[in-house]
């Protein structure tokens, strides 16, 4: 029997962030905490989640912090009980926790390069197992970040792009058998452009050089308004950022000259003029023991709105 879908303002929801303890998930969470709703927030990094819950509790924020690897279902069996035992349930769920790689595709490890699906993609996986067994039955929302990279290639993060292009499958088959079942969710999937987090210093580099992200960078309060709208009110996919949507319109419409455009300015953008002291892993395998920022600090070129997003968001299914 097919249930009327029905979601509610953030306020009055307790929501799931994977990833929560630096970036898109961090302000998420912050967000949905300042506009009343109860957040449970996810990532390895017991430290960090302990210090992020101090400073929710101190200004009088409803915070649940869980220590949990995504790329382990049972770890996410485990924020799902902790969502249980301190609310009673939850109504959104958002699978954010990512890792990247910068490197040429002969000088990244194979085995590095499955640990990041282990995150990105089966992270999402499990998310979205666990979720569903509540909220096919509660209702509500199942968001997943995506990335301008899930509809286009990306030169020198290709198991990024690979992982993300995963996603996209994944959300698009799981929507589908949601609606042939008549489940009371809304799947979401959200596809930032560059956001000015800290996933270039946290990212594994097999690069001489530091890496940065592909200007424009947009502000994570962007991505987290997109994904809170996404929580109360049901949408298909929503980019955010226009480079994101031409990125995609442009892989689509005109391959050839997607290939001439990555090859020529997207890999020259992501390497930085600081020299690297050497192949690093980041927080692939590990914290890094850094987590607790939502930003990057990517200096004089990063935006705080998107007039593109607020249209979409409202004009889109």
């Amino acid at each position: 029997m097919t249930r009327r879908l029905v979601l509610k303002p953030v306020a009055e929801q307790v929501i799931v962030v994977t990833g929560g303890s630096s970036g898109i998930g961090l302000a998420t969470a912050r967000m949905a905490a300042q506009r009343g709703g109860r957040v449970v927030i996810a990532a390895r990094d017991g430290a960090a989640l302990d210090a992020i819950a101090g400073r929710f509790r101190d200004v009088g924020l409803a915070v649940t912090p869980v220590i949990a690897d995504v790329g382990h279902l049972d770890e996410v069996r485990r924020i799902a009980r902790a969502a249980i035992d301190a609310y009673g349930g939850f109504d959104t769920w958002i699978n954010n926790a990512g890792v990247s790689i910068f490197g040429g595709y002969a000088d990244v490890p194979l085995a590095d390069m499955r640990r990041l699906f282990e995150t990105n993609f089966w992270g999402v996986v499990h998310g979205c197992v666990v979720a569903l067994e509540t909220l096919k039955t509660r209702g509500g929302a199942l968001i997943n970040v995506g990335s301008e990279a899930s509809d286009a290639g990306l030169p020198l993060q290709a198991a990024y792009a690979a992982s993300k292009h995963a996603v996209r499958g994944y959300t698009d088959s799981l929507r589908a058998e949601l609606e042939a079942d008549g489940a009371p969710v809304s799947l979401t999937l959200v596809k930032p452009a560059s956001v000015d987090t800290p996933l270039p210093r946290h990212a594994a580099n097999f690069m001489d050089v530091e890496p940065q992200l592909p200007g424009p960078v947009y502000s994570p309060d962007v991505v987290a308004e997109a994904l809170l709208y996404a929580a109360a009110h049901p949408r298909r996919d929503i980019y955010v950022g226009a480079p994101a949507r031409l990125l995609a319109t442009g892989s689509f419409m005109l391959p050839h000259a997607s290939d001439r455009y990555a090859a020529r300015v997207l890999l020259r953008q992501q390497r930085s003029g600081r020299t690297a002291a050497g192949p690093r892993r980041g927080a692939l395998h590990a914290p890094c023991g850094d987590d607790g920022d939502e930003r990057g600090g990517e200096q004089g070129r990063v935006r705080e709105y998107s007039f593109y997003t607020l249209l979409s968001r409202h004009g889109g299914s």
